[in-house]
């Protein structure tokens, strides 16, 4: 059985792989960031589909071994370095398709959405509760500031689900693979993204309590500006659509 370096499961299906590909709707022309390559059996896949795949790895002996095993490519460039600190502004426009480590999945996508003025689209591969999360509607368990921060910037669907006995090692939960159009501008406009991803984050910090309670570290007349921004103080944060954020958290700006 292979070592698992950091943490990170291998998918080496080719049908689930090839599925992948798919969902990610690559043109010739596209340039793909893969983060974890691991043994670079979708690297390969992707290299047979686009003009350009840069593998991203952390792993010093994995990626030795991805250096020789593709070095017959001449799409593929074999990157050893964190993904959370690689340059992405020096790219053109690119799409990210990857079985990503879990244990840096949300750091990932935020990091990546730095760069969605360049990033045209993410496919991932990510624990099953994690994927609900990412495209939960308002009024459920599920919603929360992964899901508001997600949708923000794309419109994410969960494409399938990938059963744990297709890794290896073999993981404790199913996966799924999640696709991200990314946005050309937001479904909403707010006054202050910083601001707005605050009130967003707060809220859900106490995502028990009422807005009255959970938000009264942000206002002093936390009741006036939810009655005004049309919002019931009684309410709970997952009952909030992200137009209902975008409104209170502009009529909340004008106290900071």
């Amino acid at each position: 059985m292979s070592k698992r370096p950091l943490g990170q499961n291998f998918l080496f299906d080719p049908s689930i792989l090839n599925r992948m590909i798919l969902t990610a709707r690559l043109l010739p022309g596209d340039t793909v960031v893969e983060i974890g390559p691991g043994h670079g059996k979708l690297t390969a896949m992707l290299a047979a589909q686009v003009k350009r795949v840069i593998a991203i790895e952390l792993d010093q002996a994995l990626y030795e071994r991805l250096r020789m095993a593709l070095s017959a490519y001449d799409n593929i460039e074999v990157v050893h370095a964190d993904a959370l600190r690689y340059p992405y502004d020096t790219l053109d426009t690119f799409k990210v398709v990857a079985n990503i480590p879990y244990y840096i999945t949300t750091p990932i996508i935020f990091r990546l959405f730095e760069h969605r003025d360049r990033l045209s689209s993410i496919t991932i591969t990510v624990q099953r509760e994690v994927a609900h999360r990412m495209v939960a509607e308002s009024g459920g368990k599920d919603y929360g500031v992964l899901s508001l921060m997600v949708q923000y910037y794309g419109k994410a669907k969960l494409a399938f689900v990938v059963p744990k006995g297709a890794f290896r090692p073999v993981p404790k939960v199913d996966s799924a693979v999640v696709h991200i159009e990314l946005y050309e501008k937001p479904p909403v406009s707010v006054r202050d993204e910083r601001f707005f991803f605050r009130v967003i984050k707060t809220a859900f910090s106490q995502r028990r309590k009422m807005l009255l309670n959970g938000l009264k570290s942000v206002s002093g007349d936390i009741r006036g500006k939810l009655v005004f921004a049309g919002i019931d103080p009684a309410r709970r944060p997952e009952t909030l659509s992200m137009e209902e954020f975008a409104r209170l958290s502009d009529e909340l700006l004008d106290d900071h």
